[in-house]
């Protein structure tokens, strides 16, 4: 285990302590049907101890059904079961107030090439008119692209390859009692779309629900600040993830930590409210845990904090927070 794994929050408060437990294989078979909601009520495909790994077979976001680029989003999509969700996931000792730890080992993409699909889709996207900022304007004609997505890179045409840096678009846990569309990011994390949600992080997110309930699944080749058009390289994937469990962590967002920096999620509609969020959870989050005065902690981030935008195009929008770890040392 590398220096700053050993000092993260899972290593140091998590049950395992950041050890390696059992290996689980949710592919397709043992998964059976999807879920396109985050919720307490669907039965656990799976039950793990704190510090187990599960190798999980995700869908892309469309469930497979764009297959060319002659396949339209709107003759071939059922909406709403779209984003797919593996889960969920038990996790046992889990309660209301613990936190669930989900570090990332690994995505690959899975399927044959080309497996990355983008699309243009109708009333969808951030530079469009949408059923939630409603105008006149005749939608954008609908396009698919399919790329071929390898760890070498995603080929975005002939003369452009993009770095593969892939990432869990939708990741979390359940809320207490609703049922939420997988399309919706909030509290409980959800469709954030954050491209620092990819190999090397550690996400944690708040227990609402007696064991948790992970779902993960909308995995993405690649990604550029904000989701433009509403729809990244799209990939199904081959996804490794080490979960552990904290017990009595009183956080109420998600948060993230890497090598680098430390991250406070929010999600909401305006994005500036998302952002309110963020950096009022970062500002509790430096005055909790690391000795920080509040002005102070307020001070620090308003010259050296940095905000990461998630998605501009969902039903609520992502903004990350983060401080780098160097203040902090």
């Amino acid at each position: 285990m590398s220096d700053w794994l050993e000092r993260s929050y899972m290593a140091r408060l998590g049950v395992a302590k950041g050890r390696e437990g059992r290996r689980h294989q949710l592919d397709r078979e043992r998964q059976g049907a999807f879920h396109y909601v985050y919720g307490p009520y669907a039965e656990p495909v799976l039950t793990i101890d704190p510090g187990d790994i599960v190798v999980a077979e995700t869908e892309d976001a469309f469930g497979g059904a764009i297959r060319s680029e002659r396949d339209l989003p709107s003759a071939v999509l059922n909406m709403p079961f779209v984003n797919p969700q593996c889960g969920p996931i038990r996790i046992e000792g889990a309660k209301k107030g613990d936190v669930v730890a989900v570090r990332i080992l690994d995505i690959e993409p899975r399927g044959p090439q080309p497996v990355g699909t983008t699309a243009l889709i109708p009333e969808f996207g951030g530079l469009v008119a949408t059923p939630v900022t409603a105008m006149l304007n005749r939608p954008l004609p609908e396009r698919v692209k399919k790329m071929a997505v390898t760890r070498e890179g995603v080929v975005f045409n002939e003369r452009i390859t993009l770095p593969y840096e892939p990432f869990i678009g939708t990741l979390g846990v359940s809320p207490e009692i609703e049922a939420i569309s997988s399309l919706t990011p909030d509290y409980y994390g959800g469709n954030m779309d954050l491209p620092d949600m990819g190999p090397g992080a550690i996400a944690y997110f708040p227990v609402q629900h007696e064991g948790a309930f992970l779902y993960v699944g909308d995995c993405h080749g690649t990604q550029g600040d904000g989701e433009l058009c509403g729809v990244a390289v799209e990939i199904p994937s081959t996804t490794t993830l080490h979960v552990d469990l904290i017990k009595g962590w009183p956080i109420h967002w998600p948060r993230l930590e890497n090598e680098r920096f430390i991250m406070s999620i929010g999600s909401a509609r305006p994005m500036e409210d998302a952002a309110r969020i963020a950096y009022r959870d970062l500002v509790r989050w430096l005055v909790a845990d690391y000795g920080f005065e509040e002005s102070e902690a307020y001070f620090l981030l308003t010259q050296a904090g940095r905000v990461r935008l998630g998605n501009m195009v969902d039903p609520k929008y992502t903004l990350g927070a983060s401080l780098l770890k160097a203040y902090l040392e």
